[in-house]
């Protein structure tokens, strides 16, 4: 894992992420690979917001994943901050790599920088291989998420 650079995303990025975004049986029916107007908007959304961050995997001068954090400052916990982990994607031929491991330590670890007391995540029903995965990284399926489409 070396040879892995994880940065900011930058404009020039999000033709590879919205591949990967794409690249899935639920982000094939949500994802616009063909329109990257609204995806450049995020981008500077994110850009503007310091507490954003749209990182990406780069190996070897490819994106090869990436994932969003968003710290929230908050009033409950003893006005615990806490961070999201949102929209983690890994490239098809570096799954089983180590990669996804490696980045969510990245997402806990800048966390930590920000001083956050709690890391949460949601994972979509339907990803099990997902659910395995965040719980043998330590997190705890200890809630249930609701969602309201607008």
């Amino acid at each position: 894992m070396g040879d892995l650079e994880i940065r900011p995303a930058v404009a020039e990025d999000i033709p590879a992420i919205v591949d990967m975004l794409a690249d899935d049986p639920l982000g094939a029916q949500r994802e616009s690979p063909d329109d990257l107007t609204p995806y450049r908007r995020a981008l500077e959304r994110f850009s503007a917001d310091p507490n954003q961050r749209l990182v990406v995997a780069v190996r070897e001068g490819r994106v090869v994943g990436t994932l969003q954090l968003t710290i929230i400052p908050g009033l409950s916990r003893r006005g615990a901050t806490r961070s999201i982990i949102e929209g983690v994607r890994v490239h098809a031929d570096e799954r089983g790599s180590g990669l996804g491991t490696r980045f969510i330590e990245w997402a806990v670890e800048e966390s930590r920088r920000e001083n956050c007391q709690l890391v949460q995540l949601t994972s979509d029903n339907t990803r099990t291989d997902a659910h395995r995965f965040y719980e043998r990284l330590g997190f705890v399926a200890s809630h249930v998420g609701f969602k309201l489409q607008l």
